[in-house]
């Protein structure tokens, strides 16, 4: 039986596989990149195409992040309607998450529509409902991976799962594609070579099928012509290819290149995502699905470093919540490895449990080669890496931060970054969303210890956090010389501003008369504690389709007269705070412009699942959304239009409070909802105006 910490290394390295195929893919996804193209242009793939800036997000990785959620939400039996649900939960309409390519044409859009209209899943997705050709689209297969790596060892499980999660938008041989891939990374765990967990994999699936038919047809060409990958692509393009099976992107021919890349990269993740990329059709998608099954069979390697190291254990989502799409991929893989040992009914280390719901941060750099996510700013003497060579209690690892031959003056900033804006990428892949991880009043706290190599010992550092609409840097302690006799505990209160924090970590500076060389080790990095969060909105800019800090469903949100104006013509919602901040108090200066609804929300659990209290007709209401409301309490209460109310939402334990001036004029009783983001709703058609906004947790 494999150990946890097996498994969790596992699920590490096949994440970290998925992230780099479908980085590596991506640049030459567009169907205006054809193979001969590609190789006209290219040649031998060997390297990532592009540099990112950040590589902003994809929906070859939005869906295992997200999806698997539905274990979470709905317990480790979740149905098809269950995951359907999550769909609906995490997904903003016709942004971010899927390709919105349009109903009848993008599989997603319309299993999504269909579930929009009540549609419930399986049939959202099912031929009956949609079609053949939309049914077999590649989305069958591509958002699966996280059913095969919460199931370790236990292919047949893992397809039956991945069948059901694909069910929502897909049937016939797209289900055939979610069982095989999601086969093949279980089956990855413990299988002893490629040729084995093909056969797995093919085990689960209908062996008359389409699907079965083109992996023979490769595995048997592979077998007479083994070392010639570009032959076996010409068979695809003479047999299999696109001009035999309708729509943007049929599975059929893009299974053949994923078991293709599979079986003549030999089991090395590097030749898999290279060969995948280089056989064009839908190349993020294939580099994606077939290196995440071969980065789960071979382990981490030092040979990925070209590859790995841009990744830097960092990823983007971009559903509606904004503090999971900052993606910990070490942390990612934990989370999933806790689902993979609830599924087997053993028992889940306490650490790891507490990390599952965690409001904060902890970083421990225990897996093999993890940075989690640490930069580097300043002068270019400062470089990051894993180091194994010293450790806290409780880990295998620490970041070593290199500083070569600093002189006197110079330094510069290491951090971590818990807040994006449209400025830190240069590209719009799936328009990611996002709320800043870290708020005010939390607490933060590391360790460091100095290695002196030469230098007269004049090397100190100072906690810091930056605000991110001015660039200022906020120092939260003393300069300080740090210690070469060991570790050394630091930490400081996150201060509290009117901007958000997009960088936390400790400024160096070298103030000796040598040149110094040596190496500074950093451990055991923690956020913790309640925080604050204060939005005023004259400080913020309108960007990605809403306001920085929020993310946002539906409506039109812009700044007016510096204030928040939002204007839909349904229901609309924007969201900020942590996505497991518990008991909170939520308040807003609130105006009624037109329509019946003006709300604030606590606990929100994603679009359909959240707490809301505020303005309904001419009554104030406390309300439990659950794909439907229910009104916990009501009392009559006649809002003017354009007059500012002070609205105050208390959500402590399973009480619920609301008052308007400081006075408390209803409360109700809940269980369903621990914890969420907080925001502001319009319920029904209507416009609102919102001044300062505020998140004081308890």
């Amino acid at each position: 039986m494999l150990s946890e910490t097996e498994i969790l290394e596992k699920i590490y390295a096949g994440f970290i596989g998925k992230a780099i195929g479908v980085r590596l893919g991506a640049p030459v996804e567009p169907t205006i990149w054809s193979y001969d193209r590609i190789q006209k242009t290219y040649g031998e793939v060997t390297q990532y195409l592009r540099d990112f800036k950040n590589f902003a997000a994809d929906d070859d990785t939005n869906g295992p992040v997200y999806f698997i959620r539905a274990l979470r939400d709905y317990g480790l039996n979740a149905t098809a309607e269950d995951v359907g649900k999550t769909w609906l939960n995490y997904a903003a309409e016709e942004h971010g998450m899927y390709w919105w390519g349009g109903f009848g044409v993008s599989t997603e859009h319309t299993a999504y529509r269909n579930l929009r209209a009540g549609i419930p899943a399986p049939q959202s997705g099912s031929i009956a409902q949609n079609g053949t050709t939309v049914a077999e689209q590649i989305g069958g297969q591509i958002f699966i991976d996280s059913w095969g790596w919460v199931n370790p060892g236990n292919p047949k499980r893992a397809a039956e799962m991945s069948a059901m999660a694909a069910s929502v938008a897909h049937d016939g041989d797209g289900l055939n594609g979610a069982r095989f891939c999601a086969a093949a990374i279980a089956a990855a765990f413990e299988a002893t070579s490629i040729d084995e967990i093909v056969e797995t994999a093919m085990g689960t699936i209908d062996s008359s099928s389409t699907y079965a038919r083109v992996c023979r047809a490769v595995i048997d060409f592979h077998k007479a012509n083994p070392d010639n990958w570009r032959a076996c692509r010409d068979m695809l393009t003479a047999y299999w290819g696109y001009d035999r099976y309708p729509g943007v992107c049929h599975i059929i021919p893009n299974a053949g290149v994923t078991i293709m890349s599979i079986l003549y990269g030999k089991g090395d993740l590097p030749r898999t995502a290279e060969i995948a990329t280089m056989a064009g059709w839908d190349t993020d998608c294939n580099a994606g699905n077939a290196a995440a099954i071969v980065g789960t069979f071979q382990g981490l390697q030092e040979g990925w470093g070209k590859y790995r190291e841009p990744i830097n254990d960092f990823l983007v989502a971009s559903g509606i919540v904004g503090s999971i799409n900052i993606v910990d991929i070490p942390s990612f893989a934990r989370e999933l490895t806790v689902l993979a040992l609830q599924l087997a009914g053993r028992e889940v280390p306490k650490l790891w449990l507490e990390d599952f719901t965690r409001r904060g941060l902890r970083f421990d750099f225990d897996l093999p080669g993890s940075t989690h996510g640490f930069r580097t700013e300043g002068f270019n003497q400062i470089t990051l890496k894993h180091s194994d060579e010293r450790h806290v209690e409780g880990s295998r690892g620490s970041l070593e931060i290199q500083l070569d031959r600093l002189e006197r003056g110079q330094g510069g900033r290491v951090f971590w970054k818990p807040f994006y804006r449209r400025s830190d990428f240069d590209d719009e892949r799936y328009r990611p969303m996002f709320s800043p991880v870290v708020d005010a009043g939390q607490t933060v706290s590391f360790k460091l210890w100095l290695d002196p190599w030469n230098g007269d010992g004049n090397l100190r550092v100072a906690p810091y956090v930056r605000r991110t609409m001015s660039g200022a840097i906020e120092e939260t302690g003393a300069w300080h010389v740090p210690s070469a006799e060991g570790w050394q505990d630091y930490s400081f209160v996150v201060p509290e501003g009117d901007e958000a924090i997009d960088e936390i970590g400790v400024s160096i500076e070298y103030f000796g008369r040598l040149k110094f060389l040596g190496r500074l080790f950093l451990a055991d990095f923690k956020v913790e504690g309640a925080g604050h969060t204060a939005i005023d909105p004259a400080v913020e800019t309108q960007e990605w389709g809403a306001i920085t800090r929020f993310t946002f469903n539906r409506g039109h949100w812009t700044k007016q007269e510096g204030r928040i104006h939002g204007h839909t013509a349904g229901d609309a919602d924007m969201w900020t705070g942590h996505y497991y901040a518990r008991d909170v108090v939520v308040s807003a200066d609130m105006r009624r412009l037109s329509g019946i609804s003006q709300l604030v929300t606590a606990r929100v659990q994603g679009t359909g699942r959240f707490y809301a209290a505020g303005f309904e007709g001419d009554e104030v209401v406390i309300l439990k959304e659950d794909f439907g409301s229910t009104v916990l309490s009501r009392a009559p209460f006649k809002p003017e239009s354009g007059k500012s109310y002070q609205f105050a939402f208390s959500v402590k334990g399973d009480t619920l409070s609301f008052a308007v001036n400081g006075q408390q004029l209803i409360t109700a009783t809940d269980t369903a909802y621990a914890y969420g983001m907080a925001g502001i709703r319009l319920a029904s058609a209507g416009r609102m105006s919102v001044g300062r906004f505020e998140i004081v947790e308890s």
